[in-house]
């Protein structure tokens, strides 16, 4: 079926029931108002039959598109043979595999030696374990967080981020966590690690000593702001010389988002605690880890738990996907000639219609254009959706158009996509 080509629907599914019974808290539904029915890979098909590229990904959730049949194949045998599907915490066929895949082909590769901790299905959830951890560890409170970083909206998670649309949304003081600026953020004549090490280093800058910083590579609710390789590792040496933790978020920028399955393999730098969420399951299915370095993993049993950290349909689609595709490099490069192939047309895109008003951010495939202003930006959403295509802003006031596309898109999709962007910013 081609883009926006209409098939005949025997049943139709009446919206009033969503205006009616869900929250005015919906978001996504608002930019995209129609009744979704199935999908394949990067299409998704409404109720009647109108197919759409999705250029969202459930928000870097499906990496693999929608319904992998490998994945889903897997989970369909599992549920059939009538395997765990709620274990707490118990020792499961299911986690074992899981872990034995973590271990022979992401950690070992990589020379790390990390433990898994099996947190609630959420990133936010696993985002507050990695800060608890660190402050039990160091016995320090204070966080350092970064400009315009995002790490989830429950209390402490909500604290280390940066968004005041989100943060106003406690009802509450946010504390324990102070914000540096982001790499970039103060302009190419600033120097944000020299920054942050003067506060560090002065008695009276009013920073308590943080126990750990928090921080994405590449920030994608942000606006889709990269950290330099160079800042990246100045960074880790400074938390190093100062008795501070190093947590990557790499919640929507891992799993292969950048082109590696760590979003900071390219700085060559070892995280004490990495959390993860989003596409881990590979299948859209809620599932959250904090990888902690094997010292640090000082947790009394029980000390932070959660009802559904033991989700094996998530375990046994997770360890599918990384047997599926990260058992050598071949995906990795996949990834990276697909990504550069995103760079190439959004830079014609930029450069056709304004270079002085339009700017390429990002990295890997996880890139988009940022337009100078939210209106600008969600104009050309409505026009790409109206067009065939799902595609969302990001940034602090939504100026950025972000390509989410799945990682395992065709490069058929991929240009088709590029072209319906580039028709959608001329419009």
């Amino acid at each position: 079926m081609t883009t926006h080509q209409t098939a005949t629907t025997i049943d139709h599914f009446d919206t009033d029931i969503f205006k009616r019974q869900e929250s005015k808290v919906q978001s996504y539904a608002r930019s995209f108002p129609c009744v979704f029915e199935r999908a394949e890979n990067a299409t998704l098909y409404d109720q009647d039959g109108h197919a759409y590229l999705d250029f969202l990904a459930g928000a870097g959730s499906l990496n693999y598109g929608h319904n992998h049949p490998v994945l889903r194949d897997a989970l369909l045998r599992y549920i059939s043979s009538d395997g765990i599907t709620h274990g707490l915490d118990f020792h499961t066929r299911a986690k074992g595999d899981f872990l034995e895949a973590m271990r022979s082909h992401i950690f070992e590769p990589r020379g790390l030696d990390y433990v898994i901790q099996f947190t609630g299905p959420t990133g936010a959830n696993a985002v507050e374990a990695a800060l608890k951890i660190a402050r039990k560890v160091k016995q320090r409170s204070n966080i350092v967080s970064f400009t315009n970083g995002f790490h989830g909206v429950t209390l402490g998670s909500l604290a280390a981020t940066g968004n005041e649309h989100h943060r106003g949304g406690a009802g509450l003081s946010l504390t324990g966590v102070t914000a540096m600026p982001y790499d970039g953020y103060m302009g190419d004549d600033v120097d944000t690690i020299d920054y942050f090490e003067k506060v560090l280093g002065d008695a009276s800058s009013g920073l308590d000593h943080p126990a750990a910083v928090v921080l994405e590579t590449v920030q994608g609710e942000g606006g889709l702001n990269v950290a330099s390789i160079e800042w990246l590792q100045r960074l880790q040496r400074l938390c190093h010389r100062n008795d501070m933790l190093l947590i990557i978020d790499d919640i929507q920028a891992g799993c292969g988002r950048t082109g590696s399955f760590f979003s900071f393999e390219a700085a060559n730098i070892q995280p004490d605690i990495v959390t993860l969420s989003k596409s881990l399951s590979g299948f859209g299915l809620p599932f959250a880890v904090t990888l902690i370095k094997r010292d640090l993993d000082i947790w009394e049993p029980g000390e932070h738990n959660g009802t559904f950290r033991g989700n094996n349909h998530a375990f046994v689609t997770a360890t599918a996907a990384i047997e599926t595709f990260w058992r050598d490099e071949e995906f990795a490069r996949s990834v990276q000639d697909k990504a550069a192939l995103l760079t190439q047309c959004l830079r014609a895109i930029a450069e056709k219609h304004g270079k002085d008003l339009f700017r390429v951010k990002g990295r890997g495939l996880m890139q988009g254009i940022d337009c100078g202003s939210g209106k600008l930006a969600s104009a050309v959403s409505r026009a790409a959706f109206a067009r065939g295509m799902i595609i969302e802003t990001s940034g602090p006031d939504g100026e950025v158009v972000k390509c989410l596309c799945p990682l395992t898109i065709s490069h058929e999709d991929l240009r088709r996509g590029l072209k319906i962007l580039d028709d959608s910013v001329a419009a």
